[in-house]
């Protein structure tokens, strides 16, 4: 998985993220799947390590392997188990912050509840203004749009950027609002680079063409989640596994006979 990331153009590599089912995994395995993914890219891309936890204590564990393999950029999601509260996240995120080393940046993801709290804009921005290590936002609220064009133009000094999430679905409205970059699964991540690069260049029919030829699969991505990820990686031989972890709604021979015909579709598409 992790070549056909790189070979297909992504920029960096996350692990263990919520696509890698972080909240079902221990912290040994999460540790065993950091130093797999370190030795696989080996240099050839950066990492961004997943922390993210419901305490602090479990969080500093998890950026403290990811640290051990060289990984300074930690994802860590705004909990949902602290619900909205403002104060109690403040005080999360400085209580993690102080039992980091000086060098760490976070990456704060902002993710609907219940994998995460889903905070508003007012408080994403008090969040981030109060704690200098946070220096980059995932957010993923929805809409997604107003709170990255909010974060965008905020004027915050130690704020370099705003990443885009939910699988991508929103991809080209993000860009546009100023988004740096865009941080989904990888079951499509060769679509999702051809959008990218388009948008980049200048040539917006091109990646509003892509796009729409992404949706599909997308829309039903956010049903099955996981299992349509495993599932799609499967079929276009990157891996052999489909067994997750999340309780999720399985797919019947109606659901996979529709993906069939979405991939066999996207295999006439020309992304050069």
């Amino acid at each position: 998985m992790v070549s056909f990331e790189i070979e297909n153009g992504a920029a960096a590599v996350v692990c263990p993220a919520v696509a890698s089912e972080y909240n079902f995994l221990s912290l040994e395995e999460r540790r065993i799947l950091v130093e797999l993914v370190t030795e696989e890219v080996n240099g050839r891309v950066p990492i961004i390590g997943g922390a993210s936890a419901n305490t602090v204590d479990e969080v500093v564990a998890a950026a403290e392997d990811c640290l051990e393999f060289g990984i300074s950029h930690l994802m860590i999601m705004a909990p949902g188990s602290l619900g909205k509260d403002l104060e109690s996240h403040q005080g999360f995120f400085a209580a993690v912050c102080r039992k980091l080393p000086s060098g760490a940046t976070i990456i704060l993801q902002n993710a609907p509840d219940p994998v995460g709290a889903g905070l508003d804009i007012e408080a994403m921005m008090d969040l981030v203004k109060s704690n200098p290590m946070i220096r980059y936002v995932k957010e993923e609220t929805l809409p997604s749009g107003p709170a990255i064009t909010a974060l965008h133009c905020s004027g915050i000094e130690h704020l370099c950027g705003v990443i885009g999430g939910g699988g991508s679905r929103y991809m080209i409205d993000e860009l546009n609002r100023g988004a740096i970059a865009a941080m989904p699964a990888l079951e499509l991540i060769d679509l999702h680079v051809a959008i990218y690069n388009a948008h980049s260049q200048g040539d917006h029919k091109k990646a509003r063409g892509v796009y729409r030829d992404s949706l599909p699969l997308l829309v039903t991505q956010l049903i099955y989640r996981m299992r349509l990820t495993k599932y799609v990686l499967n079929k276009r031989g990157v891996a052999n596994d489909v067994v997750v972890r999340a309780p999720l709604p399985e797919m019947d021979e109606f659901t996979t006979r529709h993906i069939d015909v979405l991939l066999q579709d996207l295999k006439e598409l020309d992304l050069g």
